[in-house]
């Protein structure tokens, strides 16, 4: 976050003076413990100080940078996750391809009977059964689909920024949020690459911090 002057005024008395007192910040600024509040406020939310009862505040001795990364890294999956688009195991490639375009969605989560998770459709597998001349409407998609356990999958309490280090990894554009049960394991959202510039968008607008 960008510090405006007397806010950068407090943190450089801290880091020379601390700890020390709000009531003494202010008499060094010539200005009431009221007036400075809510910049102590927003410092120490931010990370930037902390502060101690009958102690006063401190600096932390983190730049903006590290803050940053430190937000970056409480981000969970939960925070930024999207509803999943799942089709049955047994519709065809062409009804497939029907749902990706009516949905607007790069990737298709495939489910059992039992709404388990089976594989994944991506725009490459529907793209790649298209090319041939067989006919769409009879292939199922269980095919042409990437199959367990062979899914890169991920939880609502993982950290988004090991789930990112996932996508580049594998080079995908999507992965499934699970749930596991005793059967399998139940899809109930997904991250992508959409959901991953929502929370960089987030972070340069301050909203995390």
């Amino acid at each position: 976050m960008e510090l405006n002057k007397r806010q950068e005024q407090i943190l450089q008395i801290v880091k020379d003076h601390g700890p020390i007192t709000g009531e003494s910040i202010a008499e060094k600024l010539n200005l009431t413990r009221a007036t400075l509040r809510p910049d102590l406020a927003i410092l120490t939310m931010a990370g930037y100080l902390e502060a101690r009862p009958r102690v006063g505040y401190f600096y932390t001795g983190k730049t903006g940078s590290q803050l940053l990364a430190d937000k970056i890294k409480k981000i969970k999956v939960a925070d930024y996750q999207s509803i999943p688009v799942v089709v049955n195991e047994n519709v065809s490639v062409y009804d497939a391809i029907v749902t990706m375009f009516l949905e607007d969605v790069g990737t298709l989560f495939v489910v059992d009977n039992d709404s388990l998770l089976v594989g994944v459709l991506s725009r490459k597998d529907l793209l790649r059964a298209s090319i041939g001349k067989q006919e769409l409407r009879s292939i199922p998609v269980n095919i042409i689909m990437t199959r367990m356990p062979n899914i890169t999958m991920c939880y609502k309490d993982d950290l988004l920024i090991d789930v990112a280090e996932r996508l580049i990894e594998k080079q995908i554009d999507a992965i499934p949020v699970v749930k596991k049960t005793e059967k399998g394991y139940e899809v109930v959202g997904r991250i992508t690459k959409t959901n991953m510039t929502k929370a960089f968008v987030a972070l340069a607008k301050d909203d995390l911090i």
